[in-house]
Formats: structure tokens, sequence, C-alpha cells
């Protein structure tokens, strides 16, 4: 998704806790040290650092916000989420995004000023290390492979961004952990059981985290998903590729979450196909075409589909189909006179029979985020199938054909 990727790491946040006092900063210069001997990567330059208020960080987070998504954009994007049932009906995108993003954040590295700031609002503690060392990866990485260029190379509303900011938050993370095991004596990697137990932490919920804790499963999991797989991700690459794995994951970049998910897919190379959607004068006819202009469009990748069939079919049959993703795209239309939305969704699978699967979850996925769901017609061949009816944004028509699925839905 285009602007929620965007919103949610805009700050390059880190999950862990931090310090109060500025005596962490003391610590900088030994971190920065083990982390170039870890990577390799010399040290260009100092990075200044410095303590924030969370009110600051808070207006921080809002300023980025309206610099980097416009109103449409936020708009649409929400459509989008709602459309697709990964958000309830009466969901403010903006406002629980800032909500999330500043509950969530104690430290985060800014790459366009090159400064690093602790937030103000945590206890001191052991974890305080752990995200300074976090913001400092950013950093090293940031003076070798320009940050802000790499997250905002290609389309930022396709898979592949995400796949960018699984790289960069999961190197921090795995590279936090192997200094925090080479300054106890060990190697400077992570033991296999301690990236279990990191991806079952890694962001805050409970009484304390109310907004974390109440927000849709796609916004938690987006969340996280940089964290938790990217540290599989990059802990997978180092051990097929060493130090280099460092500098490769940046000059030849994942191009899918799916290659994020499954290393393996990214060290063969696997690429995802990239459907288009229909156009919407296949649907409505090309006299009344003229009627809707294009709100958004994007990519749908394997973690977005995990993520709606775990949603609304469940854990285990719904990431179990998901791997079977090819390629996914929508584009969302709105009509200029009556403004109702139109969402139109294509999707590939790995084979005729992932395709026949997932055209079944999917209609489970629709009665599930809709309160009715009316079938006017449905029809099945050995090579395709096609049903159409209602649900609560209008008319709807779901058809299967070889490895595709085509969904439309809003039509009036």
């Amino acid at each position: 998704m285009r602007v929620l990727a965007r919103l949610l790491l805009l700050a390059l946040v880190s999950l862990a806790a931090l310090a109060e006092t500025s005596t962490i900063f003391q610590q900088v210069d030994e971190m920065a040290t083990s982390l170039s001997a870890i990577t390799g990567w010399k040290i260009l330059k100092k990075v200044p650092s410095e303590m924030l208020s969370k009110d600051t960080f808070r207006r921080y987070v809002e300023s980025r916000m309206k610099e980097s998504s416009n109103k449409d954009d936020v708009r649409a994007e929400e459509l989008t989420l709602k459309m697709f049932g990964f958000v309830p009906q009466d969901f403010n995108l903006e406002k629980e995004t800032v909500d999330l993003v500043s509950e969530q954040a104690a430290a985060f590295y800014d790459y366009n000023k090159k400064r690093l700031f602790i937030l103000d609002s945590t206890k001191e503690d052991m974890e305080q290390r752990v995200a300074l060392v976090h913001e400092l990866a950013h950093a090293l990485a940031d003076q070798h492979h320009h940050l802000g260029k790499y997250l905002h190379k290609g389309s930022p509303d396709d898979d592949a961004s995400t796949a960018r900011q699984a790289v960069m938050e999961g190197q921090a993370t795995w590279l936090t952990w192997a200094y925090v095991s080479k300054r106890a004596g060990g190697k400077p990697e992570i033991a296999p059981e301690m990236i279990d137990e990191l991806t079952k932490t890694l962001g805050a919920d409970g009484a304390e985290f109310p907004v974390f804790t109440n927000a849709p499963l796609y916004m938690r999991e987006s969340l996280v998903f940089p964290y938790n797989e990217g540290l599989r991700f990059q802990d997978a690459v180092y051990h097929k590729l060493g130090r280099e794995s460092f500098d490769v994951v940046f000059t030849r970049p994942p191009v899918s979450t799916q290659q994020i998910m499954h290393p393996e897919a990214y060290l063969a190379e696997k690429k995802p196909s990239e459907p288009e959607p229909p156009p919407i004068d296949s649907f409505v006819g090309k006299k009344l075409a003229h009627e809707f202009h294009v709100l958004g469009d994007g990519s749908l990748g394997e973690f977005d589909h995990s993520v709606l069939l775990r949603q609304y079919v469940g854990e285990k049959e719904g990431a179990r189909a998901a791997t079977h993703w090819h390629g996914g795209s929508y584009r969302l239309y709105e009509n200029k006179r009556e403004k109702y939305p139109v969402l139109i969704y294509i999707s590939e699978w790995d084979s005729p029979e992932a395709a026949r699967d997932f055209f079944r979850l999917y209609q489970r996925v629709m009665k599930g985020r809709w309160k009715k769901m009316e079938i006017e017609s449905n029809s099945n061949t050995d090579t395709g199938a096609k049903v159409i009816g209602k649900g609560d944004t209008g008319r709807f028509e779901l058809s299967l054909s070889g490895s595709t699925v085509r969904s439309v839905e809003g039509l009036r």
C-alpha cells in the first residue's frame, strides 16, 4: 500500500525503550566503531545526537506526514484499505497513524537531517543501548547507501517499497543484536533461538500501549513486519553471503515482500509477475468510463494477502494460501459526480489449483468484511468460474481464469 507503508515508517522508529539522560550519548563512538568492525563500513562522519520530547516528536510526525503525503493520497489510501477490508469503515488513517507512531517510537534516525534523536519519555535501563545501536546502524548504512534514495527508489505504492523498508529495519535489528553478542564475547551474529524470541517481542502492546493493542491487524502487522521478517531475511542472507550481505541487500534490493518472507526466493532472484488491472470500461462500458477518475493504484504482495486471508479465513489456512501468490495489483476509481469508489483488483497465483483455492477463500473475505452479501449468479467450469452479486459497497464480479483471479467491487 502506498501511503500507509510510508507513514508508519517515516520516522525510522525503533521499538525498544531508551534512556532519559544524555549520558547514553557518551557511548556512541564505541558503538559506531563496533558496528564498523562487523559490517566493514568505515565511519565517514560522526552522527549528531540529541534528546527530543514526546510532544515534539508527535509534532514532527504530523509535519512529516503533511510533507510526504497530501490529503488526496491519504484519502485514497484510506478508501483502499476500507474497500479491501483491512480497516473498519469508521477508521481515520491519518489520526490513527500519528497516534500509533507516536506511541511506539522511542528513537529515530532522520536520514534527511543526518541526525539521531532519542525521546526523553522512557526509563533508563539495558534496552537504551539496544535502541541506540539500532539507530546508529541506520546512520552507518546511510553513509554508504543513502537511505533516502534507497527507500524512494521506484514507485512508493508498490510491494517492493515495503520490501526495501524491511531490508533497512531488518538489517539494523540484526546488527544491534550482533553487536550485543560481540560485546558479550561471542560471535557478531545471532543464534537462531534468539531470533525466534526477538520476533515475539517487537511491537509494544498491552494496557500501556492502547493504540497498538487496539489497532486493526493490518496496521499492527505493517508496523512490525519490517523488523520481524526483515530480521529473518538479513540473517538468512548473511549466512549465505557473509559480510557481503550488508551491501548486497542495498545494491540488489528485494523486489517483493515474498522475497523478504522467503529469502531463498531473493537468493534465486525469483521475481513476481506484474498483472495489470482490467480497465473500468470493461465493466461499465466506454460511454460511462469517462464518469470515473483514478484515485490511486498499486501492488499487493504476499504480505498483504497473508494479512487479509489470516484476518478473514484463519491463521494457518490463510498464511498457507498466501505463499502461492505470484503477483497482484489494484486500481481505485471514483465516480466524479456521485463520489462513490470502485475497486478493480487482479491477482496471479503459481498454479491454477492455487488460484482456484484463492477464488474460494476470497469469497469468504468478501462475506466477512460486509454485513450483507447476496449472490445473484455462480458459474463454474474446469478452467474458470464467476460469481456476481451485491455487497455493502455495491455490485461485484469475481472471476477465475486459469491462474488469475479478477474482481471489481462498488459498481452501481
